[in-house]
């Protein structure tokens, strides 16, 4: 079982460093080869590129575990709420979402569009 850990761990380590690489040697060619042509920019080195890298992440993203259900967390939830629901709060708020900019959700929408066409005759 230790080997097993130690192997996955340095797997990951590996990954991990890749990826810098990857992302760093990356990052500092777009720079280079967009910024000082489009502002007149001075060129970077891959340690400057890695900082940038962090600093973006810093600055936009955060170093926090995204937990909860990750990027489709919002549905989840959604589903909870309309779970909740009772049948007549579940139709309002379908009448509600259909009135909006004309977007359909779920099913309903297919079989309204047989229901409003006419067969050709």
């Amino acid at each position: 079982m230790k080997g097993y850990r130690i192997f996955r761990g340095i797997k990951i380590l590996l990954m991990v460093i890749v990826a810098c690489l990857v992302f760093g040697f990356v990052t500092m060619h777009l720079w280079n080869w967009l910024m000082p042509t489009l502002f007149g920019l001075r060129t970077i080195t891959f340690t400057q590129a890695l900082g940038l890298l962090i600093l973006s992440k810093i600055l936009l993203g955060g170093f926090h575990k995204h937990g909860g259900g990750g990027r489709h967390g919002w549905k989840r939830h959604m589903e909870e709420r309309f779970a909740t629901m009772t049948p007549e709060e579940r139709e309002r708020f379908r009448a509600g979402m259909r009135g909006r900019h004309g977007c359909h959700f779920g099913r309903q929408r297919h079989s309204e569009e047989q229901s409003t066409e006419q067969p050709a005759r």
